[in-house]
């Protein structure tokens, strides 16, 4: 499962440098929604530094939606999920490479607006580890819960629009308990934080077990 895992996620990443779909239209977007935010908070700076967090992860949402979407239609081709059987490839495997390479990219979009929060936002951080912990369990929720439900969706035409329907609600508590751990993080202390941390770590224990259970199964009805 690990080596196929390993050969799926490289092989994902190499197409995505490739194609530099990543560079020219994913950043970009998170980029420019970052801006378009910052111009509709106004200039007091305390209200885009108590919204900062808000602001980022809501980008980052969106931004999970088009690389899950560009992710699933790398498998969409006639003929690969049926190559990929025949050849044992494990769905399991294919499921955690799809997915760890969905979280890498969406790490690049974070680590973006993150500096971009700081720098138009004045977002303020006193605990870089909380940011850091909440981010890649946050991470690996999207990315895992995405590319479950873009392989349910992946063989339909509108694809592009069931996916953001589909996924939105699911991912609201991973919205929500990022946005409060940013938050948290920009004070010295703060109480409530092993709550939140442990929405984030139980949704991606949740979703990355069901993907291994359930991915191969979806493959095949979807």
């Amino acid at each position: 499962m690990f080596r196929d895992a390993w050969a799926v996620f490289v092989k994902d990443l190499r197409i995505e440098a490739a194609s530099r779909v990543g560079l020219w239209q994913v950043l970009p977007f998170a980029a420019i929604a970052l801006l378009l935010f910052a111009f509709a908070l106004g200039p007091s700076h305390r209200v885009l530094a108590s919204g900062a967090a808000g602001v980022t992860w809501v980008g980052v949402v969106f931004a999970t939606f088009l690389i899950v979407g560009r992710s699933q239609s790398i498998e969409a081709g006639a003929g690969i999920s049926e190559s990929q059987r025949l050849a044992g490839i494990d769905p399991a495997g294919v499921f955690l490479g799809k997915a760890g390479a969905v979280a890498v990219q969406l790490l690049a979009v974070e680590g973006l607006l993150g500096v971009g929060a700081r720098l138009l936002l004045d977002f303020h951080c006193a605990r870089w580890w909380l940011v850091i912990v909440a981010s890649l369990l946050a991470t690996i929720g999207l990315s895992a819960a995405g590319t479950l439900y873009g392989a349910l969706v992946g063989a339909t035409r509108a694809r592009e629009t069931l996916l953001p329907m589909l996924v939105l609600p699911v991912l609201v508590p991973v919205l929500i308990a990022a946005v409060r751990l940013w938050q948290a993080a920009g004070v010295a202390e703060g109480q409530g934080l092993a709550g939140w941390l442990s929405i984030l770590g139980t949704f991606a224990v949740i979703y990355t077990a069901a993907g291994i259970l359930f991915y191969g199964q979806v493959q095949e009805h979807s």
